[in-house]
Formats: C-alpha cells, sequence, structure tokens
C-alpha cells in the first residue's frame, strides 16, 4: 500500500461513461500497463433516528467497503457539526447496523458506488471507477496510487506528472483538497495549523477520500432535485490525440 489520489474525470460533452472508461483503459494499456482485475468501493449511509426538531444536524453513519481489504468494513462517524470518528472493524459490522435500525435508518436511495477496471504501470496501480447511484451512471473516479510513497509531501509531484501524462488534462501544483492544511484542536484547547500531507498515509485515507467524492456526487444530486438524471458532473474537456505519447508509445512526463 502506498499514498492514493483520488481524481474526478471531467466528462466530454456527448461521451458517454462506457466509452470514456474504454478510452482510457485503452490508453493505458498502449503507456505499458497491465490489466490486474477489477476492484469496488461502496458506501451506504444511515442516519440517525428520529432526526432532531431544534435544528441541530443529526448523525451519520458512513458505511464503506474497499475490495482491496475483503476482511474489514470501514465506517466513518459524522456528528453533523463537521467532526469525524473513523472506525475498522470486520464484516459482521454490516450485519450490527442491521440490528440498529430503531436508532439508524439507511438512506438506501443515496447508496453509491464506484467499480471498474484495475491497471498497474511500474510503480504505480490505477483504477478506472464508474460511479453509480441507485443504478444511474453519476460520474468517473481515477483512483492512482504510488506505491513506493507513504507520504504525499514527497511524492505528491510523481503523482500529479503521471495524472497529466495519462490522462492528458491539467492537474494543479495544490495538494488535493482532502490533504490541504487543517485547522485542528490540540488537547490543551488550543488552535494549530496540521499539514495533513506530511502524514503517514493509511487505508483509511483512501475510505475518506471516496467519501469526499461521493458527497460531492450525491449534492450534486440533490441540487438537481432528482435521482432520475443518468449523467454525472459534466465538464467539457478537449479530448484529441495526446501530445504527450512519445514516438515509441512511452509516457513523456509533462509539467505545467
Amino acid at each position: 500500500m502506498g499514498v492514493t489520489v483520488l481524481q474526478p474525470y471531467p466528462m466530454p460533452e456527448g461521451k458517454s461513461g462506457a466509452h470514456i472508461i474504454d478510452y482510457l483503459g485503452k490508453r493505458l494499456l498502449s503507456l505499458g500497463a497491465t490489466h490486474a482485475g477489477q476492484f469496488l468501493v461502496d458506501c451506504e449511509t444511515f442516519i440517525s433516528t428520529p432526526q432532531p426538531h431544534n435544528g441541530t444536524p443529526g448523525r451519520a453513519v458512513h458505511v464503506l467497503h474497499n475490495s482491496e481489504y475483503p476482511a474489514s468494513t470501514f465506517s466513518i462517524i459524522d456528528s453533523g457539526t463537521g467532526k469525524q470518528v473513523s472506525l475498522v472493524a470486520d464484516s459482521i459490522f454490516d450485519l450490527l447496523m442491521l440490528k440498529m435500525t430503531n436508532t439508524f435508518t439507511s438512506k438506501k436511495q443515496t447508496k453509491i458506488e464506484s467499480r471498474g477496471a484495475r491497471f498497474e504501470y511500474g510503480d504505480f496501480v490505477i483504477k478506472l471507477g464508474s460511479v453509480t447511484m441507485m443504478e444511474h451512471f453519476k460520474g468517473i473516479l481515477i483512483e492512482i496510487e504510488y506505491k513506493s510513497c507513504m507520504i504525499l509531501a514527497y511524492c505528491w509531484e510523481m503523482i500529479r506528472e503521471m495524472l497529466q501524462g495519462f490522462l492528458n488534462i491539467n492537474v494543479g501544483k495544490d495538494f488535493p483538497t482532502y490533504f490541504a492544511t487543517q485547522t485542528i484542536m490540540t488537547a490543551m484547547g488550543q488552535q494549530q495549523l496540521h499539514a495533513k500531507h506530511n502524514d503517514l498515509y493509511e487505508p483509511t485515507d483512501t475510505v475518506k477520500q471516496y467519501l469526499e467524492q461521493f458527497t460531492n456526487y450525491r449534492k450534486h444530486v440533490s441540487m438537481h432535485g432528482s435521482l432520475s438524471g443518468t449523467s454525472g458532473i459534466q465538464q467539457s474537456v478537449h479530448m484529441s490525440p495526446s501530445p504527450v505519447m512519445g514516438a515509441a508509445g512511452g509516457l513523456v512526463l509533462i509539467r505545467s
């Protein structure tokens, strides 16, 4: 396991998710990557019942599974005030949630997942995820893992250049929002800045990134007031033949 970053892929106008996934898969194979099976990350959210009547946000428990860790169930407890607590348990945790219907109710209409092909390219593992909610396509998430690094600050430029070269889109120099410097409260009750990009990477960090991205897709659905749409978060992107392909079909890393 190494540092992992999630990158939403901007959907070109007039292109289906299946078309883009196929395009990206063939592009990876042409660069020399090898197909290494399939993957799945899913998320189901349970909300506290009954909901508070004083305007206070209710608690939520997000239960996630990652096929990279088949024996584990990840849960993130959200207090509704921005504070989150992460737990890692075995699969029996799913049965426990089913027994707590008097306390937490599943929001099945927002169950969401990202699944697709898994590729290996040198020290990188790349996953092309098709995001669906209630069987409706919502977008494409690219997961890229750099296996030789455990601290993002040491390898962000390598990951960023790999993303740019493979996806042919511009990736900003700033760290992804999940790794941005945060203000935390110390045990003495004092606020201080915490540089998350200097932390040792853990499997829960991957799950938290997926929850962050899944929440964005859910918010997009909520803004449009319907779950019936078949297109995800769409942005225009130029898909002409990539200038980063070398003459021998190799990958030429670029800097912006």
